[in-house]
């Protein structure tokens, strides 16, 4: 056999197994939050105990819908309403009740003099259905916020 009818089948047989049909996306289903934003809620309440470099903030969340995914963020917010630069941030999932959330930040971090701001959000099947109304954080430290309220999503 010569070798030309062996690299013609080889191409072919290349180009059918490359144009074989891509899998088809699973539609998004209803209920329990995906398996990796659960892991990543579980893994931020086991925190451990407080290290003496870092400053927390905590409290409690209300209005949360069970299976919701709640991303905190504490932000360094411009003249414009704008934030520039993340300085700590925390993914809960919601239950339905008051959620208890603490974030932990490096006060080193913290800059002197700008309006720092504790945002929130809260989203489910991937749409934005509420929103935590902004929380100056005016210094570096250990703070208990106490019940905050999340509002519905313009």
């Amino acid at each position: 056999m010569s070798l030309r009818p062996l690299i013609l089948l080889s191409v072919f047989s290349l180009l059918v197994a490359c144009g074989s049909d891509a899998p088809k996306p699973q539609p998004p289903t209803p209920g329990p939050a995906p398996q990796q934003a659960q892991k990543k809620a579980r893994e931020a309440a086991e925190l451990g105990p407080l290290p003496a470099y870092q400053r927390e903030l905590s409290g409690t969340l209300q209005g949360v819908p069970a299976g919701a995914e709640v991303e905190l963020a504490l932000l360094v917010i411009d003249e414009k309403d704008r934030p520039q630069q993340l300085l700590a941030s925390s993914s809960l999932i919601g239950n339905n009740q008051v959620l208890p959330f603490h974030l932990r930040f490096n006060p080193e971090s913290f800059p002197a003099g700008a309006r720092v701001e504790l945002r929130g959000r809260a989203s489910q099947s991937g749409q934005l259905i509420l929103h935590l109304p902004s929380q100056l954080i005016s210094q570096p430290t250990t703070q208990a916020l106490g019940q905050l309220q999340f509002v519905k999503a313009p």
